[in-house]
């Protein structure tokens, strides 16, 4: 595979119109960067660019260190060091943030990763006002936001199972639980600030699906700024590019009318979830799939 092959791979990756695929890059991109800028520094023994890059990506405590520093709370949900950490995180990514959006939609992931990871580390700021000593002053990792989207996925379908390695099948709502439990009792063996701002993470999850269930979205918001942004880009974009009118007509066959729709209930399911169709569309669906 020449470099040609492999950026065209990577650009079909990420065209596909998945949520999750973007984050994967953007997490590991971000681990590649610093870990380079961490390795030259280690070969030149001038460790400032290191600390000066790791310094503004990770969020920053307590309180009075964060004012100086708040897009902290963003970019550190991106942020990686050690390799098993980040390799931990994205396979949590891959696996239960496909899973929501299956479910769900791809809109809401990118809201709710952001969200969990933001209530993650207020939680995370909180503690160390609350409890100044007790963790460290800065802290990095996804973890906050993929466990935010792990107990929402297992909050809205916590008999779902899923097949794990010498366990064999095990409900969501189980692996859930014990995730969140092992956090809680890890605490007093380190990493407190961490370990604090995963049960942030947890809490925002379970409370998105509950009020959503009750009528609220949450990520609604969000949803609306991101494809505002995606609107603004797309008329830029038709007013640069204007196609001539074809002077020949196009005649349709009837076969196209059950193309378009299926085309349709496809784009619906891809952006809010194979639970918004109807069940007439299901039906009409199961019919098209059973014909091909």
């Amino acid at each position: 595979m020449n470099g040609t092959s492999f950026q065209s791979d990577i650009r079909y990756w990420l065209r596909q119109g998945n949520t999750v695929n973007h984050l994967l890059f953007w997490n590991i991109i971000v681990f590649l960067g610093i870990n380079i800028i961490h390795l030259i520094a280690f070969l030149t023994k001038q460790p400032g660019p290191f600390i000066w890059t790791y310094d503004q990506l990770a969020i920053h405590a307590p309180l009075s260190a964060f004012i100086l520093k708040p897009w902290g709370l963003i970019t550190y949900m991106f942020t990686h060091e050690q390799i098993f950490h980040v390799l931990f995180n994205m396979i949590n990514l891959y696996w239960f943030g496909n899973l929501f959006r299956d479910f769900l939609g791809n809109k809401r992931v990118l809201p709710l990763y952001l969200l969990g990871g933001i209530a993650g580390g207020l939680l995370y700021l909180l503690s160390a006002s609350l409890f100044p000593g007790y963790m460290g002053y800065t802290m990095i990792g996804a973890s906050a936001a993929i466990m935010c989207i792990l107990v929402a996925a297992a909050t809205l379908m916590p008999n779902y199972e899923i097949g794990l390695m010498f366990l064999g099948s095990v409900r969501l709502k189980w692996l859930a639980l014990a995730l969140v439990l092992l956090g809680l009792i890890s605490i007093p063996n380190g990493n407190i600030g961490g370990l604090i701002s995963h049960m942030g993470g947890a809490l925002l999850g379970f409370f998105y699906i509950r009020i959503l269930q009750a009528g609220t979205d949450l990520c609604k918001p969000l949803i609306w700024v991101f494809d505002a942004s995606t609107r603004q880009e797309q008329r830029k974009a038709d007013r640069k590019f204007k196609p001539k009118k074809s002077p020949l007509k196009v005649v349709r066959k009837t076969d196209d009318s059950s193309q378009s729709r299926l085309d349709q209930l496809l784009d619906k399911i891809n952006e809010k979830g194979y639970n918004s169709l109807s069940a007439e569309e299901k039906a009409w669906l199961d019919k098209v799939s059973k014909e091909n």
